[in-house]
């Protein structure tokens, strides 16, 4: 599988954020919003922990037609049938996990700069994340990197693969990082941490479309 040309919303299941038995229940929800991709992140989890919730996500994500991403652990990427894994800057080269897992599957990789995001596309990267470009409490202490160079990134990386935008994006400052030239976007705690996940998500996606 890979990423769909439409892509435009980009959900996490977060371990930070959800409790384990809601792993399946949560995913569900952003599925049936409308996430076009869906990423299971799982810092600091026991691995056992980390593969029993991608088992529960993973068929509703084929079943949705929506790519499952793993984040990090690309051995058990492969081991679990993920259809991609998402590596950050010190995870490793794009080209050692392409050498681990084959070229069936997806890699992402997290990018902080103009430079990087350039890096990624060269070695090879399926898609990027590009930022964050607002604080956010899924990243404390890494800076925010802004909007500046999101029209840029698009022009030099985002035409040949999938780029999407992360880091503190929810509805009241969206229109400004769509404005500012993004066209795909990853949100997690804004999404995670809402009363009706679908919903909102649905918004999210609608107000994405256009």
């Amino acid at each position: 599988m890979k990423i769909p040309a439409d892509a435009r919303l980009y959900g996490i299941v977060d371990f930070g954020y959800v409790a384990e038995d809601a792993m399946e229940e949560v995913a569900a929800k952003l599925l049936a919003g409308g996430a076009d991709i869906l990423q299971l992140r799982a810092k600091g989890i026991h691995q056992k922990k980390v593969a029993a919730a991608a088992r529960k996500i993973i068929p509703l994500c084929k079943v949705a037609g929506v790519p499952f991403i793993l984040n990090d652990h690309p051995e058990l990427a492969m081991g679990i049938g993920a259809d991609g894994v998402h590596i950050g800057q010190d995870d490793g080269s794009i080209y050692d996990v392409r050498s681990s897992i084959g070229v069936e599957m997806i890699i992402g990789r997290s990018t902080h700069s103009l430079a990087q995001a350039k890096q990624a596309l060269a070695d090879g990267a399926d898609y990027i994340g590009f930022g964050p470009l607002f604080p956010t409490p899924t990243k404390p202490g890494r800076p925010a990197i802004g909007l500046e160079d999101i029209a840029e990134m698009e022009r030099e990386v985002g035409l040949k693969i999938p780029a999407f935008c992360i880091g503190g994006i929810k509805p009241d400052n969206l229109g400004e990082v769509l404005g500012a030239g993004a066209r795909r976007c990853v949100v997690v705690s804004h999404l995670l941490l809402a009363e009706d996940i679908a919903s909102e998500t649905r918004a999210l996606r609608m107000l994405m479309a256009h």
